[in-house]
């Protein structure tokens, strides 16, 4: 996640900078100038030059009310079950003619494909919307120094971009590859005063009036967000990548005290070694991985046998694990430090049949 973010926040500077470089010709004139064209007439009558007449015309420059919502990057974000401050990230460009208020809401999705592909099985909780703070902390990247919104931006200048967080908790107990899709729809409001959300706006209907018009300009957003509604919106996804474990024990006699180790039964005397494989069928490594096994009181613990972080071939526990773990009557005990997606690792010991 964190590469992500520090990746898209330099192109969404960029993207800024670019905007900043062209506003002149973004937004274009701003709602409610008054343009005026004066044509004058000069003549003769007889040859002698008469006084000039002249002619004026004005009119008032309407409002076109545009606005683009853009997820910032093309991936999900990679979470992990339980995780705090889960982070998607969004653009906001006012690209209307006139500084505007945006109404913003985060929502999440309802089953269906997501953004990223997959499908949404979960919504996250305590979700919130930041603005990043271009002042302070790390520009792109969501932070302490950033913005919580109370439900809108206020007094956004035309043809300005700037970087909105949604930001969520995962729930506990996820499994790997669950999905959360996540929306982010912005809804143009009157600007001009600061400090307050400004009135819905209306388009203008019927023929164009001497006063300032209205014009929604905007294309259409994700599902549900039609064009020309004043409106946008865009998707992102929280992908959670975990280790999913399999824990698999089996046993095996190594010798017994009349047969050794050439076809050794299971009789008083007889040592056996337990295997307890755990595999990571996840996408996520699995570390801290504390292993417990009691003895049966009908075993005795064989000291110094315990092997931990060892392979399986072929179903088979190999004897490649390093020495470690303890034992305190009855139980043995191991930490695997890293068992990686895909990978499976052993604790081996053995005990002697009372």
């Amino acid at each position: 996640m964190t590469s992500k973010l520090n990746t898209v926040g330099f192109i969404g500077l960029a993207a800024i900078s670019s905007l900043a470089a062209t506003s002149a010709l973004a937004a274009g004139t701003t709602a409610g100038t008054t343009i005026t064209n004066t044509a004058t007439v000069d003549f003769q009558v007889g040859g002698v030059a008469q006084v000039q007449q002249s002619a004026s015309d004005n009119f008032t420059v309407d409002r076109k009310i545009n606005l683009l919502v853009e997820e910032v990057g093309t991936v999900t974000t990679n979470v992990v079950p339980g995780q705090t401050n889960a982070v998607t990230t969004f653009q906001l460009t006012n690209s209307s003619n006139e500084v505007l208020d945006f109404a913003l809401v985060a929502s999440q999705i309802a089953g269906g494909t997501a953004a990223h592909g997959g499908t949404d099985s979960f919504d996250a909780t305590n979700v919130r919307i930041y603005r990043d703070n271009i002042s302070s902390g790390t520009v792109g990247s969501w932070d302490a120094a950033d913005t919580l919104i109370s439900g809108y931006i206020d007094e956004l200048v035309v043809d300005t971009a700037i970087r909105l967080f949604v930001v969520a908790d995962i729930p506990a107990a996820l499994a790997n590859n669950a999905v959360a899709g996540v929306t982010l729809r912005a809804t143009a409001r009157e600007g001009g005063t600061a400090g307050s959300q400004g009135a819905a706006i209306t388009e203008t209907t019927g023929a164009n009036t001497a006063g300032k018009d209205t014009v929604f300009a905007d294309t259409a957003g994700v599902t549900g967000d039609a064009g020309r509604d004043g409106s946008h919106s865009d998707n992102d996804d929280y992908t959670v990548q975990t280790a999913t474990l399999t824990v698999t024990k089996t046993s095996r006699v190594i010798s017994d005290p009349f047969n050794n180790t050439t076809n050794p039964k299971l009789i008083p005397g007889a040592v056996v070694e337990y295997c307890i494989a755990v595999a990571n069928s996840g996408s996520a490594d699995a570390t801290s991985v504390a292993i417990n096994d009691p003895v049966p009181g009908q075993l005795s613990f064989s000291a110094g046998t315990i092997r931990l972080g060892g392979t399986v071939t072929a179903g088979t526990c190999n004897a490649d694990g390093a020495v470690g773990g303890s034992y305190s009557a009855p139980n043995v005990s191991g930490t695997i430090a890293t068992i990686a997606a895909g990978a499976t690792r052993t604790l081996v010991f053995r005990a002697t049949v009372n």
